[in-house]
């Protein structure tokens, strides 16, 4: 299907900010057979050598506005800071039939519509870092005017760096960015926190870091290979009275522990959410 939806693209798809996500993007589509013909990077401060390397793919990279074909996407990858002054410029490119995906933080569909014509199709999503290695996590919503046609569209796109979730109440997103947008950062912390354990029950530091690190990513291939729940994973690393259910005991702990402490963060996160998106 992702082949399939690329590939009979009439009009060009404009990547509008080339940066690391969008770039790993634009890889992505073109890995899925999106002709590079059909592909635009418009991103004044794209340095150079990338700059070269797309356009030796065939990628028009800057070209002037007028002569970009009416797109049939149009993808905000810029950095939502600069959205209020970046729309406004690639909204004329934008047609009756033309699609846009979203990828910037906090910014709203209200927010993407004010500044496209009325009627505009626009798929708000979330993707994770791990998009950068084909292994991300993109929750996306659509606005009303999205047709089912659009929506496969916008899976596809989006599918080209992992996997995606759809969601019907945009409200949810602030949620959804706390748990997988912020996710890899929970994650890079427990690498962390638990190669400071390790040195401080007495082994080398180096040596702790690096088992602790090859331990979250080993057990998080583990989980993606499997189809049991994590549940089942956890109690199957755990023999009754061991040393794996006594830590355990720490930090599944009701008050202090884990689980408590993750929902504190998620809910810190989607809070902080909602303020970004006023």
């Amino acid at each position: 299907m992702s082949e399939r939806a690329l590939s009979s693209l009439t009009g060009p798809v404009v990547l509008v900010g080339a940066g690391k996500m969008g770039g790993a993007m634009l890889e992505g589509w073109l890995k899925l057979g999106l002709p590079a013909r059909l592909a635009v990077a418009v991103d004044p401060h794209l340095p150079a050598e990338p700059t070269a390397a797309l356009a030796a793919k065939g990628v028009q990279v800057n070209p002037p506005k007028d002569a970009i074909a009416t797109p049939s996407v149009l993808l905000l990858a810029v950095k939502p800071q600069v959205a209020p002054e970046v729309l406004p410029q690639v909204a004329p490119l934008v047609g009756p039939g033309t699609l846009v995906v979203s990828v910037m933080a906090g910014r709203t569909l209200g927010f993407i519509a004010g500044a496209m014509p009325a009627g505009t199709a626009i798929v708000r999503a979330i993707p994770n870092t791990p998009a950068a290695i084909g292994r991300g996590v993109s929750v996306a919503v659509a606005n009303g005017a999205v047709t089912a046609e659009g929506r496969a569209l916008a899976g596809a796109l989006l599918g080209a760096i992992g996997i995606v979730e759809w969601v019907e109440d945009e409200d949810l997103m602030d949620a959804a960015t706390a748990v997988s947008g912020s996710g890899p950062a929970y994650a890079f912390l427990l690498a962390e926190a638990l190669a400071e354990a390790g040195a401080k029950a007495g082994l080398p530091a180096d040596l702790s870091a690096r088992i602790a690190r090859a331990t979250v990513s080993g057990a998080g291939a583990l989980m993606d290979q499997s189809d049991l729940p994590a549940a089942t994973l956890r109690q199957n690393v755990t023999s009754p009275g061991g040393t794996t259910a006594a830590a355990l005991a720490v930090l599944m702990d009701e008050k202090a522990g884990f689980g408590p402490l993750l929902t504190d963060a998620v809910a810190a996160a989607t809070r902080r959410g909602k303020e970004l998106a006023g």
